[in-house]
């Protein structure tokens, strides 16, 4: 009956390695000889998070290929030290310089009177331009020349952190013996064996060939079934991101028509608080949902092999979540509030919702917001939450559902056996989870770093417990995975090198675009009288006669300041109304257009080639690795010489002493020849002589 039971609830049929011991009781049996417990104190316990990992324990109990993971996310925590005080210094250099700054003092100023043009149609009205001190004071805490210098360090990093990444990765294989381990032909898995059979059944009968693999034609439908689906995820994404646009622009309007000024006031910051929630909201929600679909995707294709089929799997949840957590961050960068138009000729959405526009501060501070937000909500919630409640749901539910909750009250008190206990913990699905997680947190680290220098500070703090947590799965919470040998990371550290490429380009359109970095230093030595910032505020300032709004699209309460409005301003290099071309994009406008792409190649080259040097000036292989192995190849030719030699010598003896024995051997044949011949010689001549003598 208890065979049968456990044959009901799979326990043998899960097939997974056991641990060793429970872990469940620290203290109890302790021994060092006792993996798990060691472990567990000291590698899967909060209090040590100062130490360095036991790798090689990791190595020991869990296989090559887990200890490469955490050996990676150790070093890629180790790394983020400097980055995270880097950004901390220039965070801090934007809050001491916050009180120089001449643009936010002119906006800031009491006696500033420039009225700005409303924000939407209708409800809004003229506003006037110091009430938007706060976003401009803020926006200088991470739009400041240091950003500049922060992305070029931060491109650096992550070019060294991959050389480092080489470098621990070649130690590691010298440690664990894996220099000349090459990777093992993978075995067709069952399922491609099993269409390779269909094949080859619903061929002919007779026929004589044989068939040994599907081909592009069989996977034809595969592959069509995979871009669709692709890119209608991509759709379903973008759909969602062109909704959260409507929503900000719909409750931006509804929070205008409010009569609480309080609410008026702050209808800016709670839409884009509001919005990049819901955006994060969807993003949870999406990641599952599009894992799920990376997988039976990748199961339709029928890869051949393991190896491939992981590959394959790992590429599509990758494209899929990087397109859905980056999405939202990348509109907002370079695609909110320029195609808005101009007041008398905005752009509208269903002719009826106008394209939103960046706050006076730019929209570098909502990139600010969305990025934060995003990254501190997938880390606390996804990467945290639902790593320590969801094992622990699961397992309680795999337990409700067993035949053990149906036991009797003596039987379930019984002490189960160490295949029952592990029974009921989570089974391991891999290191993709794993990986994928850290690899989007190198793409908030990297590639918008120039709107947020405190992501570092943040991922560090992230990846502090996440080791912890991370540990104490694999050895409380998790089955035993199978130990598996690798040499290196394998397609992850392309992903990683992909991610710190596209950083370097995205980096540079930020500070160009997004940021007023290049408005601003076009200003200072162009157009400013004193070679100051003094007036630069009122240069990217437009004029717009209110007169020429178009029929009802002008504010319904046009007194709302106080005072008629003739003229408004609006934030943009346009010809003034009183011109030869009124409204015409003007000559400042290509001016500085110029620089920013002229800034973008330099930026990027300069970049890519302080990288290459860094790339060059830090060997692959550590220098007493290499030496190391360059006297063990030294030792081994003088062995193989040395056996050589022994050989040489072995046959020289041998063929001396076999010649030896060949000449003593005819010598002793010649010897027997010539006794032979003279005895028959000398018979006829003794007969002779006796018949001379008896005739005598």
């Amino acid at each position: 009956v208890g065979i049968t039971s456990l044959l009901a609830s799979a326990v043998y049929s899960a097939a997974y390695p056991l641990h060793d011991v429970s872990t469940t009781n620290p203290g109890a049996n302790y021994t060092f000889d006792c993996l798990p417990q060691l472990l567990y104190e000291e590698w899967a316990n909060y209090s040590v998070f100062y130490k360095y990992q036991p790798i090689g324990l990791v190595r020991k109990y869990f296989g090559e290929k887990i200890g490469l993971y955490f050996a990676w996310l150790g070093l890629y925590t180790q790394m983020l030290i400097p980055a995270s005080l880097v950004g901390v210094i220039v965070f801090l250099y934007g809050c001491a310089t916050v009180d120089d700054n001449i643009p936010s003092m002119e906006i800031c100023h009491p006696r500033n009177n420039i009225t700005m043009c409303p924000l939407c149609d209708r409800v809004c009205s003229y506003w006037r331009l110091s009430t938007a001190c706060a976003t401009a004071r803020a926006s200088h805490l991470f739009d400041n020349p240091a950003t500049v210098f922060f992305s070029i360090f931060m491109a650096l990093w992550a070019a060294m952190f991959m050389e480092h990444w080489k470098r621990r990765q070649m130690r590691l294989n010298y440690e664990w013996d894996l220099t000349g381990f090459e990777d093992e032909e993978d075995h067709p898995r069952a399922e491609y064996e099993f269409r390779v059979m269909q094949k080859s059944l619903s061929k002919d009968q007779n026929s004589k060939h044989k068939i040994e693999k599907l081909t592009c034609q069989d996977r034809l439908p595969a592959y069509m079934t995979n871009i669709v689906m692709m890119l209608l995820m991509i759709g379903v994404t973008f759909a969602i991101v062109f909704g959260v646009i409507l929503y900000r622009i719909s409750t931006k309007a509804a929070l205008y028509m409010s009569s609480n000024p309080v609410t008026r006031s702050n209808a800016q910051l709670t839409v884009k608080t509001t919005a990049a929630i819901i955006n994060l909201v969807v993003i949870l929600i999406l990641d599952e949902v599009y894992g799920a679909v990376a997988r039976w995707l990748t199961v339709l294709e029928v890869p051949k092999t393991d190896k491939s089929f992981e590959e394959r799997l790992i590429f599509k949840t990758f494209i899929l979540k990087f397109v859905n957590a980056f999405t939202p961050i990348i509109y907002i960068a370079f695609f909110r509030g320029r195609l808005v138009g101009r007041p008398g000729s905005y752009l509208y959405v269903f002719e009826s919702y106008r394209m939103e526009e960046c706050a006076h501060g730019g929209c570098l501070m909502e990139l600010c917001i969305q990025l934060s937000i995003t990254m501190l909500g997938k880390q606390l919630i996804q990467n945290n939450l639902f790593e320590i409640g969801v094992p622990k749901l699961k397992k309680l539910i795999r337990y409700i559902r067993s035949k053990q909750g149906a036991f009797q009250e003596e039987e379930r008190q019984k002490k189960l056996q160490r295949y029952e206990t592990d029974h009921f913990l989570e089974p391991f699905a891999g290191l993709t989870p794993e990986y994928m997680e850290m690899i989007i947190q190198f793409g908030f680290v990297t590639l918008f770093v120039a709107s947020f220098p405190l992501a570092p500070l943040f991922a560090l703090l992230n990846n502090i417990i996440e080791i912890r947590l991370d540990a104490k799965k694999f050895v409380t919470e998790l089955r035993r995975p199978v130990a598996a040998r690798a040499k290196d990371i394998g397609i992850w550290y392309n992903l990683l090198r992909g991610v710190a490429n596209v950083a370097v380009i995205i980096n540079a359109f930020v500070i160009s675009f997004t940021s007023d970095f290049i408005p601003r230093m076009v200003y200072q030595y162009m157009y400013s009288p004193d070679g100051s910032m003094h007036g630069f505020v009122n240069n990217t300032l437009s004029y717009f006669n209110v007169s020429h709004f178009q029929q009802g699209k002008e504010p319904m309460d046009p007194l709302y300041l106080g005072y008629p409005v003739e003229m408004c301003r609006y934030k943009d290099y346009r010809e003034p109304p009183w011109s030869n071309t009124p409204y015409e994009i003007s000559k400042e406008f290509w001016a500085v257009l110029a620089v920013r792409l002229a800034f973008v190649i330099v930026f990027q080259n300069v970049v890519m080639l302080m990288s290459d040097i860094v790339d060059w000036l830090i060997p692959d292989i550590p220098k007493d690795i290499s030496l190391q192995i360059h006297k063990e190849k030294i030792l081994l030719v003088d062995l193989f010489l040395k056996e050589e030699q022994g050989k040489a010598r072995n046959l020289e003896s041998r063929a001396w002493t076999e010649g030896k024995e060949n000449c003593r051997r005819s010598s002793n044949n010649n010897n027997n020849n010539n006794s032979s011949s003279s005895s028959t010689v000398a018979q006829p001549r003794s007969g002779l002589l006796a018949n001379s003598t008896n005739s005598l």
